[in-house]
């Protein structure tokens, strides 16, 4: 298992792993599910590659040793922190490391281009989710922010609000 920086060309495999990890049935394989609480897909080709495109982003992926993407990172540059969105490893592979090696990755990768802090939103009915968080040294900043997405990246079951988090790295 190796952890580099994606590319276009991993747009197909990446939307296809993320869509899978957060929505729908095959998400309730794995514990960091959305899908009862967002349908619809998470994203799609046309909206990754423009984050992609986006020279202030990056995405960190980790590959298995036949070359399939397991799991991935965004990672953007927003005034003096780092933004990490979108943590993913396939539903088939959670609980077994993967999350933490990716998280660590993003933390490494932020000291490289000198940002110390690295900032995030989750949803905040995810307790279990926040409590992994935490345990790795982000806390709530008090920052509560109604999630609002248009249909094309999901379709909100009911409201949803998200706490932010941060850590100094």
């Amino acid at each position: 298992m190796f952890i580099t920086l994606a590319t276009l060309t991993d747009v197909p495999e990446l939307t296809a792993l993320i869509n899978a990890s957060y929505r729908g049935e095959s998400s309730k394989k794995g514990w960091t599910t959305e899908a009862h609480l967002i349908d619809g897909q998470r994203i799609d080709n046309e909206g990754l590659a423009e984050q992609m495109e986006d020279p202030n982003a990056v995405i960190l992926k980790s590959m298995d040793d036949a070359g399939k993407i397991t799991g991935c990172v965004y990672l953007q540059m927003r005034g003096d922190k780092l933004y990490l969105g979108m943590l993913t490893v396939s539903p088939l592979l959670q609980a077994n490391g993967l999350g933490r090696l990716l998280l660590q990755a993003a933390e490494d990768y932020a000291r490289s281009i000198d940002y110390h802090t690295i900032t995030m939103t989750v949803i905040s009915t995810r307790t279990e989710l926040l409590s992994w968080y935490e345990r790795r040294g982000y806390q709530k900043t008090g920052d509560v922010i109604p999630l609002i997405i248009t249909e094309k990246f999901g379709i909100l079951k009911q409201p949803v609000e998200m706490f932010r988090l941060e850590k100094t790295v």
